[in-house]
Formats: structure tokens, C-alpha cells, sequence
């Protein structure tokens, strides 16, 4: 594939490169340059588009689409308990994979290559993934006190899952643990989990200092914050993702600065449950590496990541009561570079040998006229309406907003069936 003549998000740099080529064999971008003497079956107008890394969503749920606004105005506690774990219950592995491919349907549209998702029956959502052309890193859900199944039986599911699916897809399919919370978790647990890391994927997703009530349970419970319970029994020595940090402590960010641990930011999802503001600033100068997502459709309530980019870079400028607070190209690099360090993948760039993962904006709209700062145009002004076509893996997912690997209209079909069947159940 050859897109031509393209203006392209020099992301590591802050900079916009002009009239470049980019040429993509295989899955990889094998040149950059001007005016490329190459033949190819495939060939793109880049004029009036611009190409930015496709975006990495690091942490949703994404078999939740089908609970979109069921259960909202809730404080998060009531939320879980008394309104989404009873539906989920109800929840067949068919429901969990017409909602992965409707929450599918929704990233390609908004730009999004690849994400992190932590939920259950993720067999079914492997399959979809393989299905959609994304690239997943799949983590399942585990904690002991949540119910059943057993923890023998929840780990007995990991193992499989990491042994039938990791690597599959042409690599695009990570799997690795992702224990909910400490709160939904005993001790035992939570130190077992760390030798099936080390089995499965040697690293690990979880829910960490979201609520104020969670620092405060911990604290009594546990005689120590979340993270700082986490570190001492070894559980941060693998990469941590570790989803909202909403309220980690300045001992906290010097704690984990020099570890793999990567904060991701969720700031849609933490206004909506009024879970408070991430201290983004303070860890960025502290040189971690924050990561950006979404978090589940039904405390979102979508998975539109130029939304979420949108929303990150305005409010911690007012947090601060600094204009200058996290600039737009932080949290371009947390959508994107960022999150490829987290994951280990080799994407988050538009470079020579990086993944083709790459999605192109319509510049000739609304929102990105005039091109004064196109940088700036991505964060404070474009619309998901903008992304005309998604690469991933040098295959064309959406090209001219029409999808090519899967049926909008079927999945929205099946999934206000299946939703419609579950309020019945």
C-alpha cells in the first residue's frame, strides 16, 4: 500500500511532516519520503488528509457496550454492585461478543487500532478480534470475591486463554491477567495472580486507586494505600497497567516513577462517577508514561478516543489553573506512543519498521479549517466524523468511513436484540 502526498503527526517529535509518502508492506511502514518511485496495487491520496499513529485505547470493557446507558447517575460503589454485576450475570458468551464487536464497530469509526479490554469470556472476545482486524490486548477479569467461579477455576481459565489465543492473529492478540481490583480481591489472591503473570503474558491490568473509598477502605483494611499494598508483595515488579491512579499520592508517583507502571487516564469515565481529577501533571513531570482510555461503555458512556483526547487535554488545565498544563501533544503521546510502551508493541509511530497502524483524517471539514496548528486541531476541535480511514496491520479496516471487515448495520441489529433479550431474562 502506497498513501501519497499525506501531511503525517511527527508524534515523538510534536511536529507535522509535509507531502510525504508513506509506504506500507506487509504490516510494517517500510519507507518515509517524498515523491517515492514505487509501484503498488494500492494506492492512497493523502492530499487534504493527515496521518496520525492509530489510536490505543488502554483500558475498556468493551463487552459492555450492551449496557450503555442502563444504569447511570450512580455513585460507583452502587453502580457495580446493585446495578451492573446483577445484569452481567445474565450475560452469555454470545451477548459478550455481539457488545465486543459493537464497541468494534465504534473504535474503527473513531480511529482506534488497538486496545486493552478487561472483562470475561474472552474466548469470544479473541474471536472477535480476529474478526474486526484490531489488535487486542486481552486481559481476563480475576478476583475472589466477586463470586463465582472459584479462584482454581478462574485461573484454570487464564491459562487456557493465554495458551489458545496469545500471539494469534498474526500477533496482534496479547493476553495477560487483569485482576479487577484489590478491593474485589483477597491477599491470597492477589499473590497467586503474580505466578500467573510470570506464566501469562509477564504483565498485568488492574483497577488501581479509582475512588477516594478505595484509598480509604485499603488504608484500614490493609494499613496501606492500593499502590503502595501492591508494591509491597512484588505485584509491581511486572509492567502495570494500571487503570485511573485517580487518586495516587505524591509518595506514590516517587514509589512507582522508576518502575514499568503506566497510570492510564480515564477522564471521561472519572467526571461521569464524580471519582475525581488524576494528578496528570505531576506524573508526567515525574517522566511516566501515562496512557489514555476510555474505560466501559457504560460508565463512559463510548469508546470515541478523539472524544477522550478532547476531554484530556482541557481539564487539567482548569485542575491546575494552568493554561499551559498538559499540552496537546502529551496527550497525543499517551493515545499513542505511550501506550505502545505499555503493551510492548511495536506501533504508536509513523516511522520506518514500526507497524502499519495508521489512521487518516479528512482535513477538508469544518473542524480543521483553516490548518493554523493541525496538533492542535486533534485535540481541541476534531470530531471522530473526521477519521476517514483506519490501517492496522498494513490492512485496511475503514477506507472513506465505509468499513470493510465488518457489518454495522447486522451488529447493531443483533445487539439491540440481544439486549432486548437479556432485560427479559
Amino acid at each position: 500500500m502506497l498513501i501519497k502526498n499525506i501531511k503525517a503527526l511527527d508524534v515523538r517529535n510534536g511536529k507535522i511532516l509535509e507531502k510525504v509518502d508513506i509506504y506500507i508492506k506487509d504490516n510494517l511502514i517500510e519507507k518515509i519520503g517524498q515523491n517515492l518511485d514505487i509501484e503498488d496495487e494500492k494506492i492512497i491520496d493523502g492530499s487534504d488528509k493527515l496521518a496520525v499513529p492509530a489510536f490505543i485505547n488502554s483500558h475498556t470493557h468493551l463487552g459492555m457496550s450492551l449496557l450503555r446507558n442502563y444504569a447511570d447517575d450512580y455513585k460507583l460503589k452502587e453502580w457495580l454492585e446493585d446495578k451492573i454485576w446483577p445484569i452481567e450475570a445474565k450475560l452469555t458468551p454470545d451477548d459478550i461478543y455481539i457488545g465486543t464487536l459493537l464497541s468494534m464497530v465504534e473504535m474503527i469509526k473513531s480511529g482506534t487500532a488497538t486496545f486493552c479490554d478487561m472483562y470475561y469470556e474472552m474466548d469470544r472476545v479473541a474471536e472477535a478480534t480476529e474478526k474486526s482486524g484490531l489488535r487486542g490486548m486481552l486481559t481476563r477479569g480475576l478476583g475472589d470475591l466477586m463470586g463465582p467461579p472459584s479462584p482454581e477455576e478462574r485461573f484454570a481459565d487464564m491459562r487456557n486463554l493465554y495458551k489458545n489465543y496469545d500471539g494469534k492473529a498474526n500477533g496482534r492478540i496479547k493476553i495477560f491477567p487483569g485482576p479487577h481490583a484489590i478491593y474485589t480481591s483477597t491477599d491470597k489472591f492477589l499473590k497467586d495472580t503474580i505466578s500467573i503473570v510470570k506464566e501469562c503474558g509477564n504483565r498485568v491490568h488492574i483497577h488501581l486507586s479509582e475512588t477516594e473509598g478505595e484509598v480509604e477502605d485499603a488504608l484500614r483494611d490493609r494499613k496501606m494505600t492500593p499502590i503502595e499494598f501492591c508494591d509491597s508483595i512484588g505485584f509491581l515488579d511486572q509492567p502495570t497497567i494500571a487503570a485511573h491512579c485517580t487518586h495516587i499520592t505524591d509518595k506514590e508517583i516517587d514509589l512507582v516513577k522508576d518502575k514499568e507502571f503506566y497510570p492510564v487516564y480515564n477522564p471521561t469515565s472519572n467526571l461521569k462517577l464524580a471519582s475525581g481529577f488524576t494528578p496528570v501533571k505531576k506524573m508526567l513531570d515525574k517522566g511516566i508514561k501515562v496512557c489514555l482510555g476510555t474505560d466501559g461503555d457504560s460508565s463512559n458512556n463510548n469508546l470515541n478516543m478523539v472524544e477522550e483526547i478532547h476531554i484530556a487535554s482541557i481539564v487539567n488545565k482548569a485542575v491546575e489553573k494552568d493554561a499551559t498544563a498538559v499540552k496537546a501533544i502529551e496527550v497525543l503521546k499517551m493515545a499513542t506512543i505511550n501506550a505502545a510502551e505499555a503493551f510492548g508493541i511495536n506501533s504508536g509511530e509513523i516511522k520506518e519498521g514500526k507497524l502499519a497502524d495508521i489512521t487518516l483524517f479528512n482535513l477538508n471539514s469544518i473542524n480543521f479549517t483553516p490548518k493554523n496548528n493541525l496538533i492542535s486541531a486533534l485535540c481541541y476541535s476534531a470530531s471522530s466524523e473526521d477519521v476517514d480511514t483506519l490501517i492496522v496491520d498494513g490492512k485496511l479496516l475503514m477506507e472513506n468511513r465505509k468499513l470493510l471487515t465488518l457489518d454495522e448495520k447486522e451488529i447493531i441489529k443483533k445487539a439491540q436484540e440481544a439486549m432486548d433479550s437479556i432485560l427479559q431474562r
